[in-house]
Parts: C-alpha cells; sequence; structure tokens
C-alpha cells in the first residue's frame, strides 16, 4: 500500500482504492494527487463499501470491516459536504 509516495498506479486506484491506500486518511494526504482525484477515488470507494455493507446485510459475510463512515468523513472534509449529485446508484438509494 502507498505511504505518501508522489507517483501511484492511478489506474489500480480507480478499481480498488483500498489495495493502493491503507486508510482513507492516507489517500486524502496523498501529495501526488489532485483534489479532484482524491474525492473520485473515495466516492469509488465509498460505492465499494456501501456494496460490502450490502452483501454482509445479506448474510455474505467476510472480509475487512468497513470503512465506510471513514471513507464518508474524509469525503466530507473535502467536498464540504455530502454531495447528492454523485450518489451511487446502491440498494440502499446512497450512502
Amino acid at each position: 500500500m502507498t505511504e505518501n509516495k508522489d507517483e501511484i498506479d492511478l489506474e489500480k486506484a480507480r478499481l480498488d482504492p483500498g489495495s493502493v491506500f491503507a486508510d482513507p486518511e492516507t489517500l486524502r494526504d496523498h501529495r501526488g494527487l489532485a483534489r479532484e482525484q482524491k474525492i473520485d477515488l473515495l466516492r469509488r470507494w465509498a460505492y465499494d463499501a456501501s456494496e460490502l455493507a450490502v452483501a454482509e446485510e445479506e448474510g455474505m459475510t467476510g472480509g475487512e470491516p468497513s470503512q465506510l463512515s471513514r471513507i464518508l468523513a474524509v469525503l466530507h472534509t473535502l467536498t464540504g459536504g455530502y454531495d447528492v449529485e454523485h450518489s451511487p446508484p446502491t440498494k440502499q438509494k446512497g450512502v
């Protein structure tokens, strides 16, 4: 996982932010990403975390605990609030 290196595999991060960053705070603090890139990656991570929460609700447990609340908190610091325009189309109708 990346610890504030200037270069990352952006494509890998777009597909699975959690495989590149140890936690949402590490992504937020990364110096090699623009604010817009951080927001995009956090939204993707939030979507993935939301889908995992639905799977757990349906009895498909396993894996690491959800970081959804931490992801949303970091996203909030970058955007100034929750952006309903970019709410993912999930079972729970957004986060």
